[in-house]
């Protein structure tokens, strides 16, 4: 365990001071591109304005023999493109596989300064992180690199929930978490080849009446894990998001799935496919009306003490905070959509 005092002391002689607090950013969807697919890479400039994060994906789903050329590809894709306020990120290669150091060192070394997170796969404790902790900082020092690159982790093993919140609080870097639904559920020995959101058969029953045909209720077999995630990202600090869902076909189930998480607690969203990122940008904003009743709460109680009566309902201290999220990621979305804002 580091010591409070150490806790935000660079790891290499040279390194940037690590960040006391994460930037303001609005990332309502990390869209996912396979950056050894050059008609894919092509298409990031026009992304830029659509998502708030584009990530290159060197992991799971891109082929072994195709991990070098990905790679290479990002970096190309990282050294053409002016990303401006869209974020830049990378899922590197799994810390156990053959890929995993020479994606950071030579991703570091020749696009480092554009670089703001670093997703690690299959995260199982806080020594996974220390490991990349370190290594980042040797070679931001290297490379003479300004900023600190951030770590984003994936729960996708039992070992990573279980280790959640030792995960969370590891590192000044860390960025946030992101549900590994796939991995995690084979992890778990789960009985689903789902990637994301329920199951049918992951239902209750309500009570038999006699004469009527008893109703089944699906429930979310992601609902704890995502509460764990989300408690112990907030806990210290960072942002939680839901993961990928697979099915591009079912958009409302999709759409369902992100809400789930988005109302728990979640900053964002993994998009797989285009058709996901404008569900993202419905789901992850405050709803209209609650928006509007929000921003009423805070307009008769500006200092946030007290208590007044709005349509009937007690507004306190508590309900104050609860507005305040919503208006602040207002913001943030009106800012970023370029509509005007309403700050209160």
């Amino acid at each position: 365990m580091k010591l409070p005092r150490r806790f935000f002391q660079p790891l290499a002689i040279g390194a940037p001071e690590p960040l006391r607090a994460l930037p303001v950013r609005l990332e309502r969807m990390i869209h996912f591109i396979p950056p050894h697919l050059e008609k894919m890479r092509a298409k990031v400039p026009a992304l830029l304005g659509e998502v708030d994060v584009v990530l290159g994906n060197l992991e799971d789903a891109i082929p072994a023999d195709c991990k070098v050329e990905a790679r290479r590809g990002f970096i190309r894709m990282a050294s053409e493109t002016e990303f401006g306020r869209t974020g830049l990120w990378i899922r590197m290669n799994a810390l156990n596989s053959p890929w995993a150091l020479d994606d950071l060192v030579e991703i570091v070394g020749a696009v480092g300064a554009k670089l703001d997170v670093v997703m690690v796969p299959k995260v199982e404790g806080a020594w996974d992180i220390h490991y990349v902790d370190q290594l980042l900082a040797q070679l931001e020092a290297k490379h003479g690199l300004s900023k600190p690159i951030l770590i984003h982790a994936i729960l996708e093993t039992a070992e990573g929930v279980k280790n959640v919140d030792e995960i969370a609080a590891a590192s000044p870097r860390m960025h946030g978490m992101s549900l590994g639904p796939a991995d995690l559920a084979a992890s778990r020995g789960m009985k689903t080849t789902r990637v994301g959101g329920g199951h049918p058969e992951y239902k209750v029953l309500s009570d038999p009446v006699p004469g009527y045909e008893r109703r089944a209720s699906q429930q979310d077999l992601w609902h704890y894990t995502v509460a764990r995630m989300v408690d112990a990202c907030q806990a210290n600090g960072i942002k939680a998001f839901y993961g990928p869902f697979a099915d591009f076909s079912d958009e409302a189930a999709c759409e369902a799935q992100f809400r789930n998480a988005f109302l728990m607690g979640c900053a964002g969203a993994w998009t797989l496919h285009p058709s996901q990122i404008a569900i993202a940008k419905r789901v992850f904003v405050p709803d209209p009306a609650e928006m509007a009743f929000a921003r009423r709460i805070l307009a008769a109680m500006p200092d946030g003490t007290g208590a007044v009566m709005i349509d009937g309902k007690m507004q306190d201290d508590a309900t104050w905070k609860q507005a305040r999220v919503l208006v602040d990621l207002d913001d943030l979305v009106a800012d970023r959509d370029g509509r005007p804002g309403a700050s209160v």
